[in-house]
């Protein structure tokens, strides 16, 4: 009998989908500090999308690729030229991972504390963003995969912008 098992399919459609286990935010340290947007939305549910982007060591390589390509950029370079480039591409590197599911553990600050006082504009952070989207092209990164994490570093926008 085909009706059962079509109302079988659709309560299975319907039901709810398993909410991902989101990581453990970084603690702020200054309480006049809120953040508006979580530092590590977690975007799948499985390691694909982090194998996709090539797992720890091509995630390595994106950093690497993009830090060249933001202190050569008029627009992103006073945010970076001053700045521990190592540690920050460290920090960048688990960001991407735990947000894509991978075996890591982030151990920078939140967005909002991070940017805090940097006065970052939206022409610069949208010049950032271009030349991550540049590196990901130049490493084969597919585009949707690069939408995936894209759409969720958007909403840190909040956090970085004018802050």
């Amino acid at each position: 009998m085909r009706t059962p098992t079509l109302f079988l399919l659709l309560a299975v459609l319907a039901a709810p989908l398993p909410a991902l286990a989101a990581p453990a935010e970084p603690t702020v340290s200054d309480p006049s500090i809120k953040p508006k947007a979580p530092t590590l939305p977690v975007i799948t549910d499985d390691e694909s999308l982090y194998q996709t982007f090539g797992e720890r060591e091509g995630l390595v390589q994106i950093m690497d690729d993009v830090m060249v390509r933001w202190l050569a950029n008029p627009r992103t370079r006073p945010f970076f030229e001053g700045a521990d480039q190592a540690r920050l591409k460290n920090h960048l590197v688990e960001q991407f991972c735990v947000i894509m599911k991978g075996p890591c553990t982030y151990t920078g600050r939140t967005m909002a504390e991070s940017h805090m006082g940097m006065n970052v504009n939206e022409g610069s952070f949208y010049a950032l963003v271009e030349e991550l989207q540049k590196t990901l092209n130049a490493r084969n990164v597919p585009f949707r995969a690069q939408n995936r994490l894209l759409a969720a570093l958007a909403p840190m926008h909040r956090d970085i912008i004018g802050k």
